[in-house]
């Protein structure tokens, strides 16, 4: 019997669940930083093996929004909790259950499916009773249908939450070929890898208020062994974008460096990577750039 199903991941911010699901591929599809609200919109990774294909939608941490961009985030974890047949949730071993979490089960309480309870990084915990007391608040909360404590970092475990994930699941069709592992195209995955070294290198307001485009991608007319990628950083002011460039252009060299050395392994060929910088103000306020960047689910 072959089985198959959609698995949501959900959670506050900065839990794991980008982590999570590259460790399961095998390959990054999804970026990762210590900045929360990483994750901007919901991201499938699709696992296959021999006895079933798992996808599961990697989604935007759940928080209180500051701004549409972040009405429309929390709006898209959501929105996965009635289209999945297994509903993970995930939380931070070392936080303890708080307002967040609460929001997020009282979501939970208008769903009939199936969820499970991931508590990850378990290879960070140092305080046992503490991490006992704290899953007991969760037991308390909600009836779950099962507990993992993992490590998605290490991979502590995770073969065995897979195995019940996979159990958990009915008898279904492949949906996508084998050698398939997100439903995103390569441009999204490019420009995420982007703004992914964007968040590593800056701080303070930069992480939250930027966005990149793939302007085009191409083939190289003379070499055929050569992508040409021309993408834009968008910021919201004129100081960011001075942040981003940096002291003679250092900066956005280091962002093109780093994000080369990731595309080249996702494409497999060479790449030249042409960065620009501009200023688009309030972007994360304005339905039309919204619309434009792609998050037009609440629009």
């Amino acid at each position: 019997m072959f089985k198959s199903g959609f698995v949501t991941i959900i959670g506050r911010p900065n839990v794991g669940k980008s982590t999570f699901i590259n460790k399961v591929l095998g390959q990054k599809i999804t970026i990762t930083s210590d900045k929360p609200q990483t994750t901007r919109n919901n991201i499938s990774g699709i696992l296959t093996r021999d006895t079933s294909q798992i996808i599961f939608i990697d989604t935007p941490g759940i928080h209180k929004p500051k701004h549409k961009l972040g009405e429309f985030m929390t709006q898209e974890a959501i929105n996965t909790l009635k289209r999945v047949d297994l509903i993970v949730m995930m939380t931070d071993g070392n936080e303890s259950f708080g307002r967040g979490d609460q929001f997020i089960i009282d979501k939970l309480e208008n769903v009939k499916i199936p969820v499970y309870l991931v508590v990850n990084k378990a290879d960070l915990t140092e305080d046992v009773s503490k991490l006992k007391n704290n899953i007991d608040k969760f037991k308390a909360a909600y009836n779950f249908k099962g507990i993992f404590s993992i490590s998605a970092q290490r991979g502590d475990n995770v073969d065995r939450l897979l195995k019940d994930i996979e159990n958990e699941l009915e008898e279904g069709p492949k949906y996508y070929p084998d050698d398939q592992i997100t439903d995103h195209p390569e441009k999204f995955i490019i420009s995420e890898l982007v703004r992914e070294k964007v968040l590593r290198l800056t701080r303070e307001e930069i992480p939250h208020s930027v966005m990149c485009l793939i302007e085009y991608m191409e083939y190289d007319k003379v070499n055929p062994r050569l992508i040409n990628i021309h993408a834009s950083i968008i910021v919201e002011r004129d100081s960011q974008k001075g942040i981003i460039i940096g002291k003679g252009g250092s900066m956005i060299k280091e962002i093109g460096t780093l994000a080369r050395k990731d595309i080249l392994y996702l494409l497999g060929n060479k790449v030249f990577l042409d960065l620009h910088c501009k200023v688009v103000k309030d972007w994360r306020n304005k339905d039309f750039h919204l619309r434009n960047y792609g998050y037009t689910e609440i629009l």
